[in-house]
């Protein structure tokens, strides 16, 4: 049985504004430093509307910008119903992104939602949400995405590897 590859991924918080943009901006540094990524979408986007149209929140932006990870042309939107379609794999940043991505879904697409962490490092955890503490919260949720961006592109690499000659059926 042949499984599609894993080509559009879509990072999802509460609003879009801090660990999704994130999310999104590491992981295409991640794939840009390995030579990949043209040929991948991504995106991110909130199951909430508060701060559509607005950027990411400053201190998501300053974190990008300390570790060379531009963010700042990033705007907030959420998620739309086209979206389950549109991306192979949905990652909800914590439990409650993950049940509200499930409750939006169509029940064929509902397979392509996942909890970040857990699908990319297999750790059931969520990337807690750093608006309301300071910039200390903002570096550890940097650390955790840049982790799981390095594993998460090391695993779609692997689920295509040229040398198998079939994708896998890990992911």
């Amino acid at each position: 049985m042949s499984i599609k590859p894993i080509n559009s991924v879509l990072f999802v918080c509460l609003g879009n504004i801090c660990r999704s943009p994130l999310a999104e901006g590491v992981f295409r540094t991640v794939l840009a430093e390995r030579g990949r990524g043209h040929d991948m979408l991504l995106d991110s986007a909130g199951t909430g509307g508060w701060h559509a149209g607005q950027e990411p929140d400053r201190r998501s932006i300053a974190v990008a910008a300390k570790h060379g990870v531009d963010i700042s042309g990033q705007r907030a939107r959420k998620v739309l119903p086209g979206d389950f379609s549109r991306f192979n794999l949905i990652l909800g940043m914590d439990r409650a992104n993950v049940r509200d991505l499930k409750a939006l879904a169509p029940q064929a697409a509902r397979d392509r939602v996942h909890l970040y962490l857990d699908f990319a490092v297999g750790r059931a955890a969520d990337v807690p949400d750093p608006y309301y503490d300071g910039a200390e919260a903002f570096a550890s949720v940097y650390r955790m995405i840049r982790e799981a961006s390095e594993v998460l592109a090391k695993r779609l690499e692997a689920s295509v590897s040229p040398t198998s000659g079939q994708a896998s059926s890990t992911i």
